[in-house]
């Protein structure tokens, strides 16, 4: 059965100066010709008055007609620019809709046409939609590295260089009794341990870069100390507003609150956890203190506000409530604030920033997903395995399982249920 082509708007949702509404698929033409009449010169824009099937006026528009397969989905496509209010969109739709072939776009279906086509590849549409996903600088930054296709190169070189190490090993497989296999009439070990010392050095710095995951949690900064430890209030002056209640009263914070914050385009989560003590007061607070335990085991950095010592293990030591009456200080103190008086609070956000800054992707660098270093890993295994063996055949074998790695890190083996996951994080439309 011959692709359905789909329509959907894809611009942001109206009412807006202008709403796109976009085609892909082998009847894009006629979704053209039959709205707007004469088809436009190709990849040029032409305004238009678009119709319905009983010829009553529908908008006037820009119309762009883009033969496949240099479009972005690798199809025949076309674009009606119409004014962006929300009837307007919603009659060129329904008209659009009336034709026979056409069918309403699932999210994320012109993205995977266009990796079906070879328009993206897997590591290229993952990016894409860490882009649309992106709300701080430093995401943007690192999903535009893979929409732009560096990242992709990069694995690409990897492939090729597996590619050729396995065709010297194959060489010698099939030909090690030829004169015109190597001078010795065999594979030039040096030369292929060489090339995989290099190639397992590449992919070790990889898999040594923070994960892309923390780019989308953000930096986890967990505050925590004995009750009235001046946590809350703490928390109120880093997030910048009044999330947690603050009062003298010990136990306030019953359970544990989050904020996301971006800092200079660094994502970090600050949490406020209920105060640490032997025994809860009441079996709410037992249950509090619990989860602020928990929380601890998930921070990136815990900021110990109770007695020096007694907080975790690498936690930073702070000194808070430096303007109360009953104020004791610590002398092992990273820093020492009031978050009422703002007093060191400056000092404080810019080591919490620099911290976060040294854990996140460089700017503008490359991170792996969970999915990427799952492959990445079992590439570097591949090579690891291979790298002493004195076995061609065996040897031959590790490269054809770190090439069935790079096949599905890169999208040329993959499964439809990724694909669905994938794909299902874009909005219709894209």
């Amino acid at each position: 059965m011959a692709e359905q082509t789909i329509f959907a708007l894809s611009s942001g949702t109206g009412p807006c100066a202008v709403g796109v509404i976009r085609v892909s698929g082998p009847d894009a033409r006629l979704a053209a010709y039959a709205l707007a009449g004469k088809l436009p010169e190709p990849r040029r824009q032409s305004l238009r008055t678009l119709h319905d099937k009983h010829g009553k006026a529908l908008d006037t528009a820009i119309v762009v007609w883009l033969p496949g397969p240099a479009t972005a989905t690798g199809e025949d496509c076309a674009e009606f620019h119409c004014h962006g209010g929300r009837a307007v969109i919603r009659a060129v739709e329904a008209s659009l809709g009336a034709i026979a072939g056409l069918r309403p776009a699932e999210p994320g279906e012109f993205t995977r046409r266009a990796f079906a086509n070879g328009r993206m590849d897997l590591a290229q549409a993952e990016g894409l939609a860490d882009l649309l996903s992106a709300e701080t600088e430093l995401q943007r930054q690192a999903a535009l590295a893979y929409v732009e296709g560096s990242v992709s190169a990069q694995f690409e070189q990897w492939r090729k260089t597996v590619l050729g190490l396995s065709a010297q090993v194959e060489a010698e497989l099939d030909f090690g009794g030829e004169d015109d296999v190597g001078a010795s009439g065999g594979v030039d070990r040096k030369g292929l341990a060489a090339e995989i010392a290099q190639l397992r050095s590449e992919i070790a710095g990889w898999l040594a870069r923070p994960h892309a995951e923390k780019l989308g949690e953000g930096f986890r900064v967990v505050l925590a100390g004995p009750p009235n430890a001046g946590k809350s209030t703490l928390f109120n002056a880093l997030v910048e507003s009044e999330a947690a209640i603050t009062s003298a009263i010990a136990g306030t914070t019953r359970d544990s609150i989050e904020r996301s914050v971006a800092i200079d385009g660094v994502p970090l989560t600050f949490v406020d956890t209920a105060g640490l003590r032997a025994e809860g007061f009441d079996a709410i607070e037992a249950i509090g203190i619990d989860r602020a335990r928990a929380q601890l085991a998930r921070a990136d950095l815990v900021l110990w506000l109770g007695p020096q010592g007694e907080g975790p293990a690498g936690a930073w030591e702070i000194a808070a409530r430096a303007d109360a009456e009953d104020f004791v200080s610590k002398p092992a103190a990273r820093l020492t604030v009031s978050a009422k008086s703002g007093a060191g609070m400056e000092n404080l956000r810019a080591a919490v920033l620099n911290a976060a800054r040294s854990a996140m992707p460089k700017p503008g660098e490359a991170a792996l997903n969970a999915r990427q270093r799952g492959h990445v890993g079992e590439l570097a295994r591949a090579l690891e395995a291979g790298w002493a063996l004195e076995d061609p055949l065996l040897l031959a074998e590790e490269l054809r399982r770190a090439r069935l790695a790079l096949d599905r890190l890169i999208g040329r083996a993959t499964t439809e249920d990724m694909l669905d996951a994938l794909f299902g994080r874009f909005c219709i439309g894209k």
